[in-house]
């Protein structure tokens, strides 16, 4: 009857997350501020945490419509004591002396804090272990030495189905330790179905779902609490478009103050890179939620890459009063001495915060980014691979690591990587011209061309694809689309409204002025003749090409009209309407933070 009672409530509060429906905002308040407690309970803070800020988004409940305390079953109360004692020791971080005074309970809730205990007491040793003695390069060579113990308790009790959804949760927690990958997914899996309320089990699923094919195959309940997970999961596939989609259904229905919502939608815009958007949803966060930590390491990157140091210092500054042994904090300084060029100091931020926490993904690959600063190309490798290691779908570590192959001249090695790269991130113009120009050095014209036409189709960033096939077509003599090239390159740089100071554009100039001057379309090849005088580098071949073509056209030589020219320039290119504004050229290992 005990057990039966137990099931009962706990097949109650599965019903009652049944269905992806909003409509009833109340009882989903209900729901969160029940499972945040359970949570709470269970010394899950993380799980809790996320369920009452949601919860904290919703209206507030009148009195009579508040959730009942958890109904007590008779193992709850034999083992009372022994769990309001171990909680305390627990809540202490005595993990070992809580697991002690738990041993032989019975609940649910009390054998579940028992495992726990278990665990992070042998998490806890592992990191204590390390600390000490290894840099965090050498973090993965220590193992938690409870894990296999408690993978044989728990399969046992698993194979009875004497598992609750947190005791599912725990489970697939550690399998996953053991890399026991598969196993660990249909855990985790059952853990939603059994408590679909419970985050953690959701979150944990994000983490080792690689593609979308995979998440296909996954059985997943019926319930409103889904539609987060897929949103989550969709902003870590890169899938933006989907998960920007669900985030506004999400608001829509009527989570519009949740601070957690509004910073995954900042996020996302970070992934697809439109930073002046993610950077005002991040100032209307820090409005909002000014002593929030989370994400803000992903604030700082965006203010990394627009070089905004006075905001960055300020940010490093303010997150250092409140909490600066934190993760997050440790990064953002990090990336605040890597703008002041400071390397060393930056890597060591870094590293700072890997020994916080080893497996904080966006540490490894900014600590990869700054040995390559300093031309520690090996140590720069090592980051990467780790940060591969905690998370293969880490773009910009396979990116970091087919550069720094392109340093040490490996063209093979780096297409590799470029490719996993253009692979997670297939819109992105960046990855396709590093494939382009590796190709290029394989010399596989054909290939390369491929890559930096699709750059430029998917939208260039740095604005450099439709140079290097225009490059690549004049080695091939293919004149005429080397042209079409350069003028596309020079009407996409003048449609900006402002003239990148770099040799390309003189460079394009150059050659169209030499194209029409063999085409003898005489006022098309003076016209960028003259545009060739506003840049040093090309102004004594512009003026020497004026000055032929002025004798040509005085010994009675007229325009050619049979030959066409691919097509002209816009009108906006006339010689007096020269662009004065110039931006400096983005430099592609500062963009990716």
């Amino acid at each position: 009857t005990v057990i039966g009672r137990a099931g009962a409530m706990a097949a109650a509060m599965v019903a009652a997350a049944g269905g992806g429906d909003f409509s009833d905002l109340r009882e989903i308040k209900k729901q969160l501020l029940s499972v945040a407690e359970r949570s709470r309970e269970r010394g899950l803070q993380h799980s809790g945490k996320w369920a009452a800020e949601l919860a904290f988004a919703l209206e507030p409940l009148p009195l009579s419509e508040l959730p009942p305390p958890p109904v007590l079953t008779e193992e709850d109360a034999r083992d009372l004591d022994a769990y309001t004692l171990a909680k305390s020791y627990f809540d202490l971080k005595e993990y070992d002396r809580a697991a002690y005074f738990l041993q032989g309970c019975k609940s649910q809730k009390a054998y579940f804090l028992y495992m726990y205990s278990r665990y992070l007491s042998g998490e806890k040793k592992k990191d204590d272990e390390t600390v000490d003695s290894l840099g965090p390069l050498e973090k993965g060579q220590v193992k938690n030495e409870a894990l296999r113990e408690l993978r044989v308790e728990l399969s046992k009790k698993h194979k009875a189905q004497e598992l609750d959804g947190f005791g599912l949760y725990l489970y697939g927690v550690v399998l996953r330790k053991l890399d026991l990958v598969k196993e660990a997914i249909d855990v985790f899996v059952e853990a939603a179905h059994a408590l679909p309320l419970h985050w953690g089990a959701w979150l944990e699923l994000c983490n080792l779902i690689t593609d979308k094919e995979m998440l296909k195959f996954l059985s997943l309940p019926d319930t409103w609490m889904k539609e987060f997970f897929l949103a989550h999961i969709y902003t870590e596939l890169q899938l933006i478009e989907e998960a920007l989609q669900k985030y506004q259904s999400l608001i829509d229905a009527g989570f519009s103050k949740s601070t957690y919502i509004i910073s995954q939608i900042a996020v996302a815009y970070h992934n697809i890179r439109d930073i002046d958007k993610a950077l005002s949803i991040f100032n209307e966060l820090r409005k909002q939620d000014p002593y929030r930590i989370e994400n803000m390491d992903t604030f700082s990157n965006l203010l990394y890459v627009r070089s905004m140091k006075p905001e960055l210092s300020y940010l490093a500054h303010n997150l250092c009063e409140i909490d600066k042994y934190r993760v997050e904090t440790c990064c953002v300084i990090g990336n605040y001495y890597s703008l002041r060029s400071q390397h060393e100091k930056a890597a060591l931020y870094f590293q700072r915060a890997l020994k916080l926490n080893p497996r904080y993904l966006g540490a490894w690959t900014l600590m990869g980014h700054e040995y390559m600063e300093m031309k520690n190309t090996s140590a720069a490798i090592q980051a990467y691979r780790h940060a591969i290691e905690v998370n293969k779908r880490d773009y910009r570590a396979w990116y970091g690591l087919g550069q720094t192959y392109e340093i040490l001249k490996m063209p093979f090695y780096c297409l590799y990587y470029y490719r996993r790269a253009h692979q997670l991130r297939p819109n992105d113009s960046r990855m396709l011209v590093a494939l382009g120009e590796c190709y290029e050095k394989l010399n596989q014209l054909v290939e390369a061309k491929k890559c930096y036409w699709r750059a430029y189709a998917v939208g260039d960033v740095e604005k450099m694809a439709l140079v290097k096939l225009a490059k690549l077509h004049e080695q091939l003599n293919e004149s005429e689309q080397a042209a079409q090239c350069y003028i596309k390159y020079i009407q996409d740089i003048y449609s900006c409204g402002e003239v990148v100071e770099h040799l390309e554009v003189s460079t394009a100039f150059r050659y169209l002025a030499q194209y029409y001057f063999k085409c003898k379309l005489w006022d098309e090849a003076s016209a960028c003749a003259q545009k060739c005088c506003a840049f040093n580098d090309t102004r004594e071949e512009g003026k020497a090409l004026l000055r032929q073509i002025l004798q040509l056209r005085n010994q009675g030589e007229t325009s050619s009209t049979d030959v066409a020219a691919p097509f002209f320039l816009p009108a906006s290119l006339s010689a007096s309407n020269t662009p004065t504004r110039r931006v400096s050229p983005l430099n592609l290992s500062s963009v990716t933070p």
